[in-house]
C-alpha cells in the first residue's frame, strides 16, 4: 500500500492504432497518451490523467518523484516520469513516458542545484553571482534520490568558486562527471563590463576590415 504522501497514477491500457488521430481522440476525453516500460517487462501504451502528471512534475522533487503506478489489470509498481512533451504554444501536457523502477537497483538521474544565501562578494564587494551549473548527474538507489541539492554561497567572495566537489556528498550518492566543474562563482562588475566593451570594440574593426577588403578588390573587378 502507498503512504498518504506517495502519489498514485492510475493508467488504462490503450487499444487499436497509436497515431496522431488516436492521440487527439484520447486528449478530447480529458486524458493524455502515455507509455509504460522498464523493469524487463513489455512496453504498454496507456492513458493517464494529465492533472496528476502535472502535479508530479511541479512538485518539489519534480520528474525525480517516485510514485505508485497502477495499470488496470496489473499489480501496482513503482515508477517515474522520465520524459514528457508539452504543446509549444499553450504549454499543455501532451504525452508522458513512465518507467517502472526497481527500488533495489541504482539508477542515474539529474538533480537540480539550488543556491542559498547572498554571497559576501555580492553584498559587500559589489560582485555578480553567476549560477553556471544548474543540474548535476548522480547515481544512487531510487529511495535516496534528493529532490534537489542545496549549496550555501554566503561565504563566497569576489573570484570565489563553488565546484561540484563542494556540493553535499554522502555515501548513498555517487556524483558522475567532473567534480571540478564550476557550479557558481562571483565575478567583479568591472570584469563583466570590460568583457562587453572588448566584444563591442572588436565588431567595428571586423566590419572596417571587410569594407577595406571589398574596396581593394573593386579596382580589379573594373579591369576585368
Amino acid at each position: 500500500m502507498a503512504t498518504s504522501t506517495t502519489p498514485i497514477v492510475v493508467a488504462t491500457p490503450r487499444e487499436g492504432r497509436f497515431n496522431k488521430n488516436a492521440a487527439r481522440r484520447v486528449r478530447v476525453t480529458g486524458q493524455i497518451p502515455a507509455v509504460v516500460y522498464g523493469a524487463g517487462q513489455p512496453s504498454v501504451a496507456v492513458t493517464v490523467d494529465p492533472r496528476v502528471a502535472i502535479r508530479i512534475l511541479h512538485s518539489d522533487s519534480g520528474h525525480n518523484t517516485i510514485f505508485d503506478l497502477e495499470v488496470t489489470g496489473t499489480s501496482v509498481v513503482k515508477a517515474m516520469i522520465v520524459d514528457w512533451q508539452n504543446e509549444p504554444i499553450k504549454g499543455a501536457l501532451l504525452h508522458v513516458d513512465l518507467k517502472r523502477i526497481a527500488m533495489d537497483k541504482a539508477m542515474r538521474v539529474s538533480v537540480p542545484i539550488q543556491l542559498t544565501g547572498v554571497p559576501v562578494g555580492v553584498k559587500a564587494q559589489g560582485g555578480i553571482l553567476e549560477h553556471v551549473l544548474r543540474e548535476v548527474e548522480i547515481e544512487c538507489l531510487p529511495g535516496d534520490i534528493p529532490g534537489h541539492l542545496d549549496v550555501d554561497v554566503s561565504a563566497l567572495e569576489i573570484h570565489g568558486v563553488i565546484h561540484v566537489s563542494d556540493l553535499p556528498h554522502s555515501g548513498s550518492i555517487k556524483f558522475l562527471g567532473d567534480e571540478h566543474a564550476t557550479v557558481a562563482h562571483v565575478t567583479a562588475v568591472k570584469e563583466e563590463a570590460a568583457t562587453e566593451e572588448t566584444a563591442a570594440a572588436a565588431e567595428p574593426e571586423v566590419a572596417k576590415k571587410g569594407k577595406e577588403e571589398a574596396e581593394a578588390a573593386a579596382p580589379d573587378a573594373k579591369k576585368k
